[in-house]
């Protein structure tokens, strides 16, 4: 079965099917979900593909979303993918479609460090999407606000460094995870990885959207 692939982000609609290019469409604080399929629709119109996988920025509960985007337009909530698209489509966090693709087994949190900040834990294989980003850390601003792109820019690096050191301590000591996996664009910005810590690539959520569609017994995280 061929799996069509759509990662979406703040900047970029990624998209992909099997081996094929990596291809991308702007993304946006207007973009709606109707605005990304036909746009979708558009760059991939010469290719084949019998399902679809979707990360999504924000909250999704049993493979519904439950909250409009922050960074991108309004129309999500409720928005009837399948019929857009014509085929069967399966919804999931935007992080946990990456850390899908980066697990290999145990317990796992992954930690993406883009414009906010993605996170998921698995648990022996069971998927748990969590919104860690929003606790509130230090002055009356949450773990993303000091680690997340606008944390990046107010501290400066050296200082944005020192706080995702510490908040993949404090999430470590309260999680207890075998392994961490740093995902998300700024992770090249770090000099070195805390320790307990690997590095993730952003092209392992294509890996975690045909996992999705994966028998029971197959996927690493089933």
């Amino acid at each position: 079965m061929q799996i069509l692939v759509i990662d979406v982000g703040g900047t970029n609609i990624k998209v992909k099917v099997g081996n094929s290019e990596v291809r991308k469409h702007p993304s946006g604080m207007d973009i709606s979900a109707q605005a990304m399929v036909e746009g979708v629709k558009k760059i991939t119109a010469d290719w084949v593909y019998d399902a679809v996988s979707i990360g999504y920025p924000g909250p999704v509960i049993k493979g519904k979303i439950v909250k409009e985007p922050v960074n991108l337009g309004p129309g999500w909530l409720g928005f009837d993918f399948e019929a857009a698209f014509g085929k069967p489509v399966r919804i999931i966090n935007d992080a946990a479609m990456q850390a899908l693709g980066s697990y290999q087994g145990g317990r796992m949190l992954f930690l993406g460090l883009g414009t906010g900040l993605g996170n998921t834990l698995i648990l022996d294989g069971v998927i748990a999407p969590m919104e860690l980003g929003h606790l509130p850390y230090k002055k009356g601003r949450t773990f993303e606000d000091y680690v997340g792109n606008a944390g990046l820019k107010r501290l400066g690096r050296r200082k944005w460094q020192a706080a995702v050191f510490d908040v993949v301590h404090r999430l470590q000591e309260a999680l207890l995870p075998d392994y961490v996996v740093l995902g998300g664009g700024n992770v090249r910005k770090l000099d070195e990885l805390p320790p307990g810590c690997r590095q993730g690539d952003n092209d392992n959520a294509f890996i975690g959207g045909v996992r999705l569609w994966e028998p029971a017994g197959q996927c690493p995280a089933h």
